[in-house]
């Protein structure tokens, strides 16, 4: 399908109005015309992109306002941004690639923070053995701190079964988590205190609950500078500041968006679903396993997001609420999804 304007609480296709529930705007805040006009006045100081390199002799000042206000959300030490999730993903896998051989993967973690030669972090259900073995090595394993098909934060209690001959650096990616999960939307990162992390790295989209884009990565004062002078960091440009300067003076802002998501969150879980449906009624995210709920909804009005996802064998459905939508458009939805499981069933 191809739309020609941003799909919010609805969607246009073929000239019909759709009720959208899909994508990533979790939040709401692309559309947020309070959260635009900042951005508005964002682009009357910074202009509409800054393409020089971080490390220019002209520092923007922003920068250092929002990596500080990152790094305090996230009770880490440093934060730094760059331009995408994806590419704060690949530099902090191309640090630790400097000083560690073996890397360690969570099942279907994503393509951003998979090293090449990364192994299993389980065989058979079972930690791999090279995580239970008595040689002392630095390990990293990484993992979604909440996965793409997931509706919970991922289970950190496997490290506690590693080996204490191994010194592990964490690595976690918050982009289905940072602005929706925990205390005040900050995500899980805070809250991973297992005595056997050595150290504790965080890499997160900013485009999809913040509705700005561009990539965080957080970690130890140490890391952040190594990659501050990286040679892929210094020679590209940064994260477009307009974002950074909306970010900082919106947030109270996302805090009012994260309340009303969370008001419509217990409006659509309130009752329960019907058991086709997988959910978690702290997260705005449904998935059905059916190969028939996209094209059925659709029939109803409502269009989610349905595709093959990278390390998933099925096409997903994927039903996103969002800070945006109203009690008649959640409504609708539920109706759909009982008439769906009632119609299914005969």
């Amino acid at each position: 399908m191809t739309v020609d304007q941003f799909p919010d609480r609805t969607i246009l296709v073929d000239g019909k109005t759709y009720l959208y529930f899909g994508g990533t705007s979790y939040l709401g805040m692309a559309t947020n015309p309070d959260f635009q006009n900042l951005l508005f006045d964002s682009i009357k100081t910074w202009g509409t992109s800054y393409g020089s390199s971080r490390n220019s002799n002209i520092q923007l000042r922003i920068y250092q306002e929002a990596e500080a206000l990152l790094s305090k959300n996230s009770g880490a030490e440093a934060a730094l941004t760059v331009s995408s999730g994806t590419l704060a993903g690949r530099l902090v896998i191309d640090y630790l690639t400097e000083t560690h051989q073996h890397f360690y993967h969570y099942p279907k973690t994503h393509p951003a923070i998979l090293e090449n030669s990364s192994r299993p972090l389980f065989i058979d259900g079972e930690l791999h053995p090279g995580l239970r073995d008595e040689v002392k090595e630095a390990v990293v394993v990484t993992a979604d701190a909440l996965l793409s098909l997931a509706v919970k934060p991922t289970n950190f209690d496997f490290l506690d079964d590693i080996s204490s001959s191994k010194t592990i650096t964490l690595l976690i990616d918050e982009s289905h988590s940072l602005g929706i999960v925990g205390k005040d939307g900050t995500g899980i990162f805070k809250t991973i205190t297992h005595r056997s992390i050595s150290q504790k790295i965080m890499i997160s989209s900013l485009t999809k609950a913040y509705g700005c884009s561009g990539g965080v990565i957080v970690g130890n004062k140490r890391l952040v500078d190594s990659i501050r002078n990286a040679v892929v960091f210094i020679s590209a440009a940064g994260m477009n500041p307009i974002f950074l300067q909306t970010f900082v003076k919106g947030q109270d802002i996302i805090q009012d968006q994260l309340k009303k998501l969370r008001e419509n969150l217990k409006f659509v879980y309130e009752d329960g679903l019907p058991p086709q449906s997988y959910y978690d009624q702290d997260y705005p995210v449904i998935y059905s396993h059916s190969n028939v709920i996209f094209d059925y909804l659709k029939s109803k009005g409502i269009i989610i997001t349905n595709f093959k996802y990278p390390n998933y064998e099925a096409l997903m459905n994927r039903i996103v609420i969002t800070a945006n939508h109203t009690n008649s458009d959640l409504e609708k939805l539920k109706s759909a999804l009982r008439l769906f499981q009632k119609e299914t069933l005969h």
